[in-house]
């Protein structure tokens, strides 16, 4: 199998793994940098072109498209998809996932437990926003943040007014959401491939911190998940048509709850604290799927 990973980084943990497990099952494997491809768009007649060179022939792609480049590398995940490129993550799943206000409305819809989200663009309609999701504390999260990244708890209904104005001042689209204490500060990943949960880890935030990321300087390690964080794992994913997912449950007093759903999980965390291939999973997911292809 003749396999394309978009990636901006050879050196980052994620596209190293992949790189070395479709090597290791002895496919041919090339690393693009997205915001080096260009492509010529005519009816029926898609041409893609990387450093000069054309690209022909590549059986399926791996989208590694942090959310700095997510239009332009969606443009080009998408002109591979014309060009007959199988790909687990297609570009319309990504661009589901990288909204969080899109994401969540596609999974309330689909009936799928979230906590209690607010949204709204004027300042005259603060207070009542306020009032339509209860009493503080309250997450207030950009719409296209990640990593922990533009995600502020306020504890009184005062400093989430404040950190509305900032962000509005901004001209930042955000979320507004209950504050889910009974969790602790802890969070749990579950990484879905081809519609199976694979592998799970449970993050918790350090003192101080009510974000569990990792990047935020939170711990992991391996964690059970019941029978019912693995179906609203699956259900999840399968809602934004991702058949690589990185899911993010929380446990409340109701149940587990849906955070987001991250449609380019970084593997260095979960394959650390769960021991588990996450790597070789998703190339043996290539595998299958490209032998079911006509």
């Amino acid at each position: 199998m003749k396999l394309a990973i978009l990636s901006r980084n050879t050196r980052l943990y994620s596209t190293r793994r992949l790189v070395e497990a479709a090597r290791a099952r002895g496919h041919q494997v090339r690393v693009l940098d997205p915001l080096r491809c260009y492509m010529r768009i005519a009816p029926g007649d898609f041409a893609l072109h990387y450093r000069g060179r054309a690209l022909h022939g590549i059986d399926a792609v791996i989208p590694r498209i942090g959310t700095a480049v997510t239009f332009y590398g969606t443009a080009v995940l998408r002109q591979l998809e014309m060009m007959g490129a199988y790909t687990p993550n297609s570009a319309d799943a990504i661009l589901k996932a990288r909204d969080k206000l899109r994401a969540l409305q596609l999974l309330a819809a689909a009936g799928l437990p979230l906590p209690r989200t607010v949204f709204g663009d004027n300042p005259d309609d603060t207070a009542d926003l306020l009032s339509l999701l209860g009493d503080p504390p309250h997450v207030i999260k950009l719409n296209e943040g990640s990593q922990g990244q533009g995600v502020v708890l306020a504890e009184k209904r005062s400093n989430s007014q404040s950190v509305i104005e900032a962000f509005r001042g901004l001209y930042a689209n955000f979320l507004v959401q209950e504050f889910i204490g009974e969790a602790g500060g802890c969070d749990l990943r579950c990484f879905v491939v081809g519609g199976r949960v694979i592998a799970a880890m449970r993050r918790c935030a350090q003192p101080g911190e009510f974000r569990a990321n990792l990047h935020r300087g939170g711990s992991a390690e391996a964690v059970r998940l019941s029978a019912a964080e693995r179906r609203l794992a699956k259900e999840a994913a399968a809602t934004l048509g991702l058949e690589v997912a990185g899911v993010d449950l929380i446990r409340s007093q109701c149940g587990p709850l849906l955070l987001e759903v991250n449609a380019s999980p970084g593997l260095e965390g979960i394959e650390a604290a769960s021991g588990v291939d996450v790597a070789a999973a998703v190339i043996a997911l290539l595998e299958r799927r490209q032998r079911r292809r006509p």
